[in-house]
């Protein structure tokens, strides 16, 4: 039975995806993706787990369709491998289910098929399937079947001419292989594996940080003395710099764009350097025995300050931030500038809290990269060309139109709406017009697979004229 489910889907697979660009066909997949895996692993995907990792994978999917951004897409691919591994393994870490996840698309079939004796160097294969057999079975008949075909071409006129006329150019080759790709993919997830020294390994690891036998009194004085000075100091000079970024925040009037840049960014580059030597240093210091040394108050509480008066700088570069993209509008590098930011301020709330509740670097990557995952799927929801270009046109000082014009064809729409409001130059018109044309021409030369919510809006803007 699930050798023919494996059979259709490969045959789906190739029907969705052969010589197609991404659109409906990559939420197909993801639907048949699933049907796959319940299938093989009906019991494992009652975990609620695993069926909140199911929802998640099939919200991307969606979010696909409607939005149809590289980011979309990545979110999806991401929240598949994270399916995968859950199946595999529910109670691992998320970055241990991404890493079973890809390791099962790859070589889950070689896995199962194969059985390594750690004795020997080279696999075994498993004795109830016999692949030399079946590679004889089909190909020594095949063999001799061409040949004799040939042979007798040669030896009758007639025979010659009946096989001369039968036409083989109905049969796509690369579709086949595409088919056999597909085959192999359902093969290995209809089934999940996982490695099982880094399962095995996330498993036994938990987030809490444990008192050693090499507890000694006399190092633990020395590095608190060390920590306690490095620490203070680190402060002072930091609550210098945030003094002075206030004041050059609240008397820098400048519009100009490239001086707002360099703000900006020697802010940031400041700013990396700050949050990584900070978070290093405490990691250092209460890696181990420190944590459970009664006079390590001092040191606790500097570092404590030293995680908050760093978030201060994550805002205070934030609001500079925010002056230059009132005056010029979003970017993608602005946005990035935060994401980045946001994502340094949850590094530091997690920092502190490993201190407070005496938690080990497990914990750290565990919780992070569940924050990044999620933060992935909440930031593919937004389509982003059509957000800038929304936000730019209605709120930028300055308005920046040769880069919206730059940015991919789904703000077109926008721009030729635009367009009729405003008197722009003749070469600003024409890339305008050229851009939206181009817009309308792909909505109407893509295949069904390739469909996306474009393609159904009954808005007049998507007309589908002939040009």
């Amino acid at each position: 039975m699930k050798q023919i489910i494996i059979i259709i889907s490969s045959l789906l697979f190739s029907t969705i995806f052969y010589n197609q660009n991404i659109g409906l066909n990559l939420s197909l997949f993801s639907v048949l993706s699933i049907i796959v895996l319940i299938i093989g692993n009906s019991k494992k995907l009652i975990n609620r787990i695993t069926v909140t990792y199911a929802v998640l994978y099939l919200l991307t999917a969606i979010l696909v369709f409607f939005q149809h951004t590289t980011l979309s897409i990545i979110a999806n691919c991401i929240a598949y491998f994270t399916l995968i591994g859950s199946v595999s393994e529910t109670k691992s870490s998320i970055f241990v289910n991404w890493l079973n996840g890809l390791y099962t698309s790859i070589a889950g079939f070689f896995y199962r098929n194969f059985d390594f004796d750690e004795t020997k160097e080279h696999p075994k294969l498993k004795k109830d399937i016999d692949f030399f057999h079946w590679i004889k079975l089909i190909g020594i008949p095949l063999v001799f079947f061409v040949f004799f075909i040939l042979l007798y071409k040669n030896g009758n006129s007639v025979f010659n001419d009946f096989i001369s006329q039968i036409d083989f150019r109905f049969i796509n080759l690369q579709w086949i292989l595409f088919s056999i790709l597909g085959y192999y993919l359902f093969n290995n997830i209809i089934n999940p594996v996982k490695v099982d020294s880094a399962t095995k390994s996330d498993l036994k690891t938990g987030n809490t940080l444990y008192k050693t036998d090499t507890f000694s009194v006399e190092i633990l004085k020395k590095e608190i003395q060390l920590g306690t000075t490095l620490m203070l100091c680190l402060n002072v000079l930091i609550i210098f710099y945030l003094i002075t970024e206030v004041i050059a925040l609240n008397t820098s009037l400048t519009n100009n764009a490239v001086t707002l840049s360099n703000q900006i960014h020697s802010g940031i580059n400041a700013l990396i350097a700050s949050i990584i030597i900070a978070i290093i240093i405490i990691l250092y210091f209460f890696r181990g025995n420190i944590n459970f040394y009664k006079a390590n108050k001092t040191l606790k509480n500097l570092s404590f300050i030293w995680i908050i008066l760093n978030a201060t700088l994550v805002i205070l570069i934030t609001l500079k931030n925010n002056d230059y993209v009132t005056t010029f509008g979003f970017t993608y590098k602005r946005i990035g500038v935060y994401i980045y930011l946001l994502l340094t301020f949850i590094g530091l709330i997690t920092t502190f809290i490993k201190v407070l509740k005496i938690k080990n670097l497990y914990f750290l990557f565990r919780v992070n990269t569940q924050i990044a995952f999620v933060l992935l799927i909440l930031l593919s929801t937004i389509n982003w060309d059509c957000t800038i270009t929304k936000y730019n046109i209605n709120h930028a000082q300055s308005l920046d139109l040769d880069y919206l014009i730059n940015l991919s064809n789904k703000n077109a729409v926008l721009l030729n709406e635009y367009k009729k409001t405003k008197v722009f130059s003749f070469d600003k018109n024409q890339a305008i017009k050229k851009k939206y044309k181009t817009y309308i021409k792909q909505l109407n030369n893509r295949n069904w697979q390739e469909y996306t919510y474009a393609n159904f809006q009954k808005n007049s803007n998507y007309k589908t004229l002939n040009y």
